[in-house]
């Protein structure tokens, strides 16, 4: 005979099986002005200190949104206020 075990929970998901709220994105809820260059200290935060661009999920941006980071990071990079990524 077999026997049946319960599996334990995935990662991220309650008693219930619904996945955790993921956070809203910064600049969609207005905590934080519109992405821009000339800001180095917001972009610091999408910035590892390599100075690669961190991934969404990682940030929690939207996808509208992590693409105006990605272009103003690297405006700020050709103005020189972001290193370039060290190899």
């Amino acid at each position: 005979m077999a026997t049946t075990t319960q599996r334990p929970p995935a990662a991220g998901t309650t008693s219930t099986g619904t996945g955790a709220r993921r956070r809203p994105c910064p600049f969609c809820e207005g905590v934080v002005a519109a992405p821009d260059f000339k800001d180095h200290a917001t972009l610091r935060r999408f910035v590892t200190d390599k100075g690669r661009i961190r991934a969404q999920h990682a940030t929690g941006v939207c996808r509208r949104h992590q693409v105006q980071v990605a272009a103003a990071v690297k405006r700020a990079r050709e103005m020189a206020l972001l290193p370039h990524v060290n190899s």
